[in-house]
């Protein structure tokens, strides 16, 4: 019976044991479906923002999936991962979409923002304008009650989901100033002056388009002059037409990029010059005119002008450890984001450095943008501002910007949780942009570091394709260990700015590394035109196995820096120059080894080569047309008694076909010589489905446009 009884007892315990456990199981199991409860929010353009956000009840705008997400974490806390589900249609944002801090996610409850499965919504911050009338020349007139009594002004406007050109003279080309005179008002402390006078002066047959314009237009008349790699946008304060001249005030000249006889001029916004198809102005009174293209009409045609000035804004504070975090978009269209001129037009800026972005992020960690569309700006697309990191933006299309792509960091120096870092841009078109700010760039690095820029498309931009670093010289920069891989960069330039290349850097750069790019179709208006650029300071960059051809003044230049490694990449086809190099400095400037030269036509070598310090070895010229080889006015011999170039050879590489672009290899016996590793330049770009692919090649029209371009700039120098 003891025995008996000490058994049962041992049961007993162990039933009591499995029954605990299996509580303890079934209440920790119950925790962990709380914590993974998935919760959806619903939005249509028939919902309504006071309802549940059910799939019945839908709201109707982003702020109210917001705010309905506000209220449900208000009450339930973090319950699991949030989607808000956008239903198909066009949806008027009204404002911006603002998120702050309590409005992210966390890791195990991140928020997203995603299309309904087999939708593509569309998001315009933009206003529908309609009542158009035809007048007795064939324009159409439309009265703004907005404009005429409230003041709204707009400085961009779409037709048929195509940007209109503000009436501008000349239609085509450009004027060209005859004499530039500046008086200082406020000199202040910079080399700039704070105020200064410009008295623009013309010869009559320049002058002659601003004669016919109007008193009453004067407050809106503005010019755009190119000059250098940047750009003027001012608005007139006097048109003297007696003297043929113009009177414009703001910020004194750039010393080193002033204005100067000959500049490139136009001038805009004014009635009389409204005389060309799709050409549009607003006038002071409030009544819009357009001139219809081919097989326009006001029954036909969508008419948008842009209202907001931002998309969406993530306003998180970095300074005081307080993040937007863990929030996803996928699959949505953002189009129609304004960008309002301001009187004070816009001063000469590189790359754009100063705009704003449509969408515009700070504070702000593991973000992701996938499948996103953004188009139809007035400014850059996004901006991952100060203290944004470890965030994405994959497999999005952004295109005809008015300023550029995706811009990373800052114009100054931020430390600890404020640097902009680690930030992934891959698998993205970037394309049309500068449409309203020519100096601005595909992608931008300033003061940020530890990105990864890969598998990108970026083409047709009047200034450069990705740009990194923001230091003139050897001062410390925290622009470090930036990665520019795999991307196809094309169409750059399009002879209106000078001083740009495809890939462009600034500063000191340790652990950067430029590779396996392919880089083509790069043109500047004057000097510059590059495929890959080392500017001043530039140093402890590596450029590696990318293929460069079709550029105006050569595959590569180094203006001056420090300890910078260029090597086994192939540079093909520059027009006047295949490489250049300026500044003489005591330390090593670069090492340029194991490269192949290939071209047709102009020099091989101009600069300061026989002085600078470098290391030049190993490297492999031909010309296909069998023509002389000028080393910075030597013979390939009388080149290689400076020193350089011991090792290297006058030789065909045996290209399968570098007429037509194809650098792949039929024999390999020549680039054994020199030490090349051959690589496969063919991923570089997008990949994925073949609509995807597709979308990233320009149209035939804008490719021949840009050699017709190229071809009237090397005839008229």
């Amino acid at each position: 019976m003891k025995t008996n009884f000490c058994n049962l007892e041992v049961v007993y315990l162990f039933m009591v044991i499995v029954l605990f456990g299996a509580v303890v199981t079934s209440t920790a199991q119950s925790k962990k479906e709380k914590q993974v409860k998935h919760t959806n929010f619903y939005v249509s353009t028939t919902g309504n923002d006071s309802a549940q956000g059910t799939k019945e009840k839908p709201l109707a705008s982003l702020n109210g999936a917001r705010d309905a997400i506000r209220a449900y974490r208000k009450e339930n806390g973090e319950t699991g991962p949030i989607t808000v589900i956008i239903g198909a249609g066009e949806y008027e944002m009204t404002q911006p979409l603002e998120l702050f801090p309590e409005d992210g996610g966390t890791i195990n409850s991140p928020i997203t923002y995603k299309a309904e499965t087999g939708t593509r919504p569309v998001f315009s911050g933009g206003k529908r304008i309609t009542g158009f009338k035809v007048n007795d020349k064939g324009i159409w007139v439309a009265e703004i009650p907005e404009s005429r009594y409230y003041g709204w002004r707009f400085d961009q406007l779409y037709v048929n989901g195509k940007r209109a050109v503000i009436a501008r003279t000349p239609n085509n080309g450009f004027l060209n100033i005859s004499g530039v005179k500046q008086h200082i008002w406020e000199r202040g402390s910079g080399r700039v002056a704070d105020s200064a006078l410009q008295i623009l002066s013309f010869d009559q047959e320049n002058f002659a388009p601003l004669r016919e314009a109007e008193a009453k237009d004067l407050q809106n008349i503005r010019f755009r002059a190119y000059h250098k790699w940047d750009f003027t946008l001012r608005h007139i304060d006097k048109i003297d037409k007696d003297s043929a001249t113009v009177f414009s005030s703001g910020k004194g000249m750039k010393p080193w990029n002033p204005l100067v006889k000959g500049t490139r001029i136009v001038f805009e916004n004014f009635a009389a010059a409204l005389d060309h198809a799709e050409e549009w102005y607003l006038d002071p009174e409030g009544t819009l005119f357009y001139v219809p293209g081919p097989g326009q009409t006001p029954e036909n045609s969508e008419v948008i002008a842009p209202v907001l000035e931002h998309i969406i804004m993530m306003r998180g504070d970095a300074d005081a450890n307080s993040f937007v975090e863990h929030i996803r978009f996928e699959g949505i269209t953002f189009s129609h984001c304004h960008y309002r001129i301001p009187r004070s037009g816009s001063e000469p800026n590189q790359a754009a450095a100063l705009l704003n972005a449509a969408v515009m992020l700070e504070g702000s960690r593991n973000i992701n943008f996938s499948d996103i569309e953004i188009s139809h700006t007035g400014q850059h697309a996004i901006w991952f501002g100060k203290g944004c990191s470890n965030s994405v933006v994959e497999h999005c299309y952004l295109n005809d910007l008015g300023g550029g792509g995706i811009y990373l960091g800052g114009v100054s120096p931020q430390k600890g949780a404020a640097h902009t870092s680690h930030i992934r841009l891959h698998n993205n078109i970037i394309q049309t942009g500068g449409r309203e700010f020519p100096s601005a760039v595909g992608v931008w690095m300033g003061h940020s570091s530890d990105n990864v820029i890969s598998h990108n498309d970026i083409g047709n931009f009047y200034y450069s394709g990705i740009s990194v670093g923001w230091i003139w010289g050897y001062d410390d920069s925290n622009a470090k260990r930036n990665t520019i891989t795999y991307n196809n960069i094309h169409h750059i330039g399009w002879t209106l700015l000078s001083d740009m290349a495809a890939v462009y850097t600034l500063g000191k750069s340790e652990g950067t590394v430029i590779s396996n790019n392919v880089v083509h179709h790069v043109h500047a208006y004057s000097y510059g035109g590059w495929g890959l650029y080392t500017d001043e300071g530039s140093s402890d960059i590596i450029m590696e196995n990318n293929l460069v051809y079709n550029t105006k003044t050569g595959g590569f230049h180094q203006h001056y820096g420090k300890n910078n490694f260029i090597r086994n990449n192939i540079f093909a086809f520059a027009k006047l120059y295949q490489a250049q190099c300026t500044r003489v400095e005591d330390h090593r400037s670069f090492d340029f080894t194991n490269n192949i030269m290939v071209f047709d036509e102009g020099v091989v070598l101009k600069g300061a080569w026989e002085k600078i310090n470098i290391r030049m070895d190993k490297n492999l010229y031909w010309n296909t047309n069998g023509g002389p080889y000028d080393f910075n006015g030597k013979t390939f011999n009388e080149w290689r008694k400076t020193g350089h170039d011991i090792h290297s050879i006058i030789a065909d590489p045996y290209f399968m076909d570098s007429e037509n672009y194809n650098f792949n290899f039929k024999s390999k016996k020549s680039i054994r010589r020199i030490g090349f590793k051959p690589f496969d330049y063919s991923p570089a770009g997008v990949y994925g489905e073949d609509s995807w692919i597709e979308k990233a090649r320009l149209s035939e029209d804008i490719r021949k446009a840009f050699d017709t371009d190229v071809e009237l700039n090397m005839n008229s120098h």
